[in-house]
């Protein structure tokens, strides 16, 4: 991969990050706040349990989000530290180089196609 290669994309992955990144602080934002406070509603009066169901329901859908924009980071903070270790776009299986063309569709790719298969019918450890 030569530099030109290399700075394209550090560009893509950099641009990917900062837009988890805003992702997850808007999702810090909507889940800072009390239900009763994200509602508007600052009387004293409770909410009816339905609505405090549907308003726990949100919440908990929001933090699987985040957490899922969280993990998501993670890999593209991985994928910078393999471009700058000139490892990115090499398969960590086999060591053959990762085709373009799957490196544009998963930027955070780690393995080629049949590396990913085999361990995907492998199954977890």
């Amino acid at each position: 991969m030569n530099a030109q290669e290399r700075n394209a994309w550090r560009d893509k992955l950099v641009a990917e990050r900062d837009r988890i990144r805003a992702e997850l602080d808007s999702f810090k934002e909507s889940t800072s706040s009390t239900a009763r406070e994200s509602s508007g509603d600052l009387s004293s009066y409770s909410s009816h349990m339905a609505d405090q169901g549907t308003d726990t329901m949100e919440r908990e859908k929001m933090f699987l989000l985040a957490s899922q924009l969280r993990k998501r980071l993670e890999e593209v903070s991985e994928a910078m530290l393999r471009l700058e270790a000139g490892s990115f776009g090499s398969c960590q299986v086999c060591g053959q180089p990762i085709p373009p063309r799957r490196l544009e569709r998963v930027p955070t790719a780690r393995t080629c196609v049949r590396c990913q298969e085999k361990l995907e019918k492998q199954g977890p450890p």
